[in-house]
């Protein structure tokens, strides 16, 4: 819904749409003025095709619209195992990097300000990102299926910015992960998934970088973050309303002047404008697959690390490629 109301706001035309039913189809095609098409009739006349299938599709389905000629703007989490993420990383390359990874925070106007601003506040001595909510009531998120709970969904958006902040900062890559996952068994939920994460960033400097998200902290959504350095902090408040301060004094965001304020707040019209251009300058977007294989590699290291007490994990992940993060925090 968010990416086909994106499309609208940013003038592109939306030429069709694909379910699982039909009879979704044809109501989402129905509100959005477009066609109703099946799967196999993408990506048809579409110059982008929007992956928004469930985590255990992703990997065909953007394979597939790849090889059908078509640019893939793939919705996160990128897949579920490193072993997919590789191939769609051989590809995307394959494809002349015609695959965007939909970390749309990344275009937000309030995050792209936070990582300009954090060169400004020297060497990094804190970083905090949270994203905290209630369980979503739609989609299989908590299956085996889908291939992890809280982290490896919403935990993907604090992790990108934490991994972004820090890298504008000159910290790199974290060279370690360690995490604490709290599952939903004993409070009422039939589930073993994870509803809560605790993710400690260890980066070569010394740096600790903590990310926790959350499915168990409802009903109104909070997402924040906080970087402190030698000589200044900076802090972002991303939901439920947007501010950004520098050592206590607010910075001017930009206005937004689309219909869906928080298309524009949140960077799906961003995105989708950036990734045009990218695709007219024949350049790979900067939310590349390798971006989204980078995430992916923490994410692994984190249920990994969750599954042995909470031990140290080394990055880049170097273990299992084939089992999803749900696997790998049961295996320990």
């Amino acid at each position: 819904m968010a990416h086909a109301a994106a499309i609208q706001q940013v003038g592109f035309e939306l030429v069709s749409v694909a379910s699982r039913s039909t009879e979704h189809a044809a109501t989402l095609a129905e509100r959005f003025g477009s066609t109703a098409v099946a799967y196999a009739d993408l990506p048809g006349d579409a110059d982008i095709v929007v992956v928004a299938t469930p985590p255990q599709c992703h990997a065909a389905d953007a394979l597939r619209m790849l090889d059908g000629g078509g640019a893939v703007l793939l919705e996160k989490p990128l897949c579920r195992t490193l072993e997919e993420a590789d191939q769609l990383v051989a590809a995307a390359a394959h494809h002349g990097g015609r695959l965007l990874y939909a970390e749309n925070l990344a275009y937000a106007p309030i995050v792209q300000r936070m990582i300009a601003l954090t060169p400004r506040i020297g060497a990094l001595t804190h970083l905090e990102v949270r994203t905290l909510q209630g369980l979503p009531t739609w989609g299989a998120f908590t299956s085996d299926e889908w291939g992890g709970g809280a982290l490896f969904d919403l935990g993907v958006h604090p992790l990108s910015i934490a991994l972004l902040v820090a890298n504008a900062a000159g910290e790199g890559s974290p060279v370690a992960v360690s995490a604490r996952l709290r599952g939903a068994k004993g409070h009422g939920h039939p589930h073993d998934s994870d509803e809560h994460a605790d993710v400690w960033l260890r980066y070569r400097s010394g740096l600790i970088a903590h990310v926790e998200s959350s499915w168990q902290a409802g009903p109104e959504s909070q997402w924040d973050a906080q970087v402190a350095g030698a000589t200044g902090v900076v802090r972002a408040e991303l939901l439920p309303v947007q501010s950004l301060e520098l050592n206590g004094d607010e910075v001017a965001l930009p206005t937004v002047t689309g219909q869906i304020p928080t298309l524009d707040q949140l960077g799906y019209t961003a995105q989708l404008r950036a990734f045009a251009d990218d695709l007219a300058a024949q350049r790979e977007p900067i939310m590349s697959a390798a971006f989204g294989r980078h995430v992916l590699q923490v994410v692994a290291g984190a249920y990994q690390s969750a599954g042995r007490r909470s031990d140290e994990v080394a990055l880049p992940f170097a273990g299992p490629r084939d089992l999803t993060p749900l696997q790998l925090w049961r295996r320990g």
